[in-house]
């Protein structure tokens, strides 16, 4: 069996699209995975690094804020170093070294990570910092002693009270000088409106410890803004920074122009800033250079998170998962059928199991041409049996004949006349009649049947054959007609060929009743010679058509092999057809006849009258 294959049913097309779905499917969720895992690693690992980086200055401008020399900041350089994993050196500008963390000293890079100055701070790392660029935590002589802080911290309580007596809840906070003050609920410092009754001025009082450092300020605070001929009245009290929680004198300017009063007052502020950091001066360490680097170790501090790497383990076990699903799925409807066809080939023959088709693809393939030829198997096994039975019967019957007339002969009953010895000549040549048949069915299957091919002319091929049966037919009450259009030629063996016209004319004469006709006709149409062997006779029931050329088959069971023919006859002639490279075919109507036709290739063009003339 032959038929094509969708290329969508194809097994090797599925296949193929399989293993390239799951591939594509891989590729994709790797370099998904890939780039997502890789750009959240790297952000985390940069902004870790950034927030690192700024707890690293954050700590050390604490240091400086709060220790008037860096002689102790070795342990706190180390103490960092290992929870960050970097390389910390602090050094003078001239590059002096201060505190180094790594083990193995080796080159700085060429430029600071920053200047860890806490008077100078450009960095946003404590609140307030970022109004006057003084580290808030350098509070120097502000710092308020055990009972200020103590006092001001009940002042807070009793404000904080009276606040929430006025439905305002507020909380405190502790700044670093040690000084207490009230805080809103998003943690940022008292502003805005203040009930009348809580506002009594105790709480931000300065005490005698900010007074004097206050009075020190003040006076550099005067000598600045002397040099730049500016006149105020005296300091007339202190102004509370809330974002730094320190404490600044407040000034009144003198008689100054409108137009110059603007210029004036950032001078002012100037000159306050400036004189705050000469008087912070020697409370705090002095500037350093912050370098930053890799730790000892050279094995790169990226480290994918764990959740990332669930991510990768989750992705590929999914994938995996789908590869072998799919796989699995795909599997199991191939090898199905497949495991259906090894049973069924394992049966006995007997059996003849039959595989379900249930796949279009080349194992529904397979299977239905299994199936086809379980059901070709049982019609071989049917004909083989029939065709054992057939052979003895039609060997048996004469030789029953020759062999009980030979004994009566022996035994004296019957004399060996001559009507005995023609019945028995008859009988062997029924026998080898049979025997012949046989041996050319045999020859045609092994492939040895022998052909002396030339050029035959149909037409006189045609007649030939009539000739040779004419006289049959006369005697049989039977017209036998011929009919030829033109005189195409063919390459055939002209032995083999009246043979097997003749085999269908002997067999149209068996079958036509008298007064019938019989046609021979021959004609050339689309380079083939086309003869015809048409008869008037019983003609074929439409069930019985398909076996019409299978050995041994006759129309009516019931009729003897003299009147029926041994049953080879069409058998042979389909051989002797196929020898030659043609077909045959039948057609037939009960009761009105039967037209057996072929086809055999053609050698020449059929001869016009005058062509045959010339």
């Amino acid at each position: 069996m032959s038929r094509g294959i969708p290329l969508r049913k194809s097994l090797l097309v599925r296949l193929l699209i399989t293993s390239v779905l799951i591939a594509l499917c891989s590729v994709a969720a790797t370099a998904w995975l890939a780039v997502q895992t890789t750009t959240r690693a790297i952000q985390e690992e940069q902004g870790q690094v950034l927030a690192d980086d700024m707890d690293v200055l954050r700590q050390l401008s604490g240091y400086a804020a709060t220790h008037p020399d860096w002689s102790g900041v070795e342990k706190t350089v180390r103490t960092l170093s290992d929870r960050t994993g970097r390389r910390i050196a602090l050094t003078t500008p001239d590059r002096t070294t201060i505190a180094d963390s790594a083990a193995r000293k080796s080159a700085l890079p060429p430029r600071a990570a920053a200047t860890v100055d806490p008077l100078h701070t450009d960095t946003f790392t404590e609140p307030g910092a970022q109004l006057s660029g003084i580290d808030p935590r350098a509070v120097g002589p502000y710092r308020l002693t055990a009972n200020e802080r103590l006092r001001v911290a009940k002042l807070a309580v009793v404000r904080q009270k009276c606040f929430a007596r006025n439905g305002i809840d507020m909380g405190i906070t502790r700044t670093p000088s040690g000084r207490s003050v009230l805080t809103n609920a998003d943690g940022s410092t008292e502003s805005g409106y203040v009930p009348q009754e809580c506002a009594d001025g105790q709480l931000y009082s300065a005490t005698p410890t900010e007074e004097k450092a206050l009075a020190a300020l003040t006076g550099r605070a005067d000598a600045c803004l002397n040099r730049h001929d500016i006149h105020l009245a005296s300091p007339t009290g202190i102004t509370v920074d809330y974002m730094a929680m320190t404490m600044k004198p407040r000034f009144m300017l003198g008689k100054t122009p409108s137009d110059e009063r603007g210029a004036a007052t950032t001078t002012t502020n100037a000159c306050v800033d400036s004189a705050r950091r000469e008087q912070l001066a020697a409370y705090v360490a002095p500037a350093a250079e912050l370098f930053l680097g890799t730790g000892d170790s050279a094995v790169p501090r990226f480290d994918m998170s764990t959740a990332n790497k669930a991510k990768v383990v989750g992705v590929a076990g999914l994938v995996l998962a789908l590869t072998v699903a799919v796989t699995a799925l795909v599997a199991t409807r191939l090898v199905r059928p497949l495991r259906a066809l090894t049973q069924a080939a394992q049966q006995p023959p007997e059996q003849h199991v039959r595989v379900p088709v249930t796949t279009q693809d080349e194992t529904g393939i397979l299977a239905v041409a299994f199936n086809d030829l379980t059901e070709r198997r049982e019609r071989m096994e049917a004909q083989r049996k029939a065709m054992v039975s057939d052979i003895a019967h039609e060997l048996r019957t004469p030789l029953t004949n020759i062999r009980g007339w030979l004994e009566v002969t022996r035994d004296g009953i019957v004399d060996p006349d001559p009507d005995l010895l023609a019945s028995l000549h008859e009988e062997a040549v029924v026998l080898q009649r049979v025997i012949d048949d046989l041996q050319d069915l045999s020859a045609a299957d092994a492939g040895a049947l022998r052909l002396h091919r030339e050029e035959v002319s149909a037409d006189e091929l045609l007649e030939q054959v009539a000739a040779a049966h004419r006289v049959g037919a006369d005697a049989a009450g039977i017209r036998l007609l011929t009919s030829a259009d033109g005189t195409p030629w063919l390459d055939a063996d002209p032995v083999r060929m009246r043979q097997a016209l003749g085999n269908l004319v002997s067999n149209a004469i068996r079958h036509t009743p008298a007064g019938g006709m019989i046609t021979l006709a021959v004609r050339g149409h689309a380079g083939q010679v086309v003869f015809e062997v048409a008869d008037t006779g019983t003609g074929i029931a439409p069930e019985d058509l398909p076996s019409v050329f299978d050995r041994f088959w006759r129309a009516e069971k019931s009729r003897s092999r003299r009147t029926g023919g041994s049953g080879l006859g069409l058998a042979i002639v389909r051989q002797l057809v196929a020898a030659h490279g043609g077909t045959v075919t039948v057609t037939s109507e009960p009761g009105a006849g039967s037209v057996f036709i072929l086809r055999l290739p053609c050698t020449m063009a059929p001869l016009t009258p005058a062509a045959e003339a010339d």
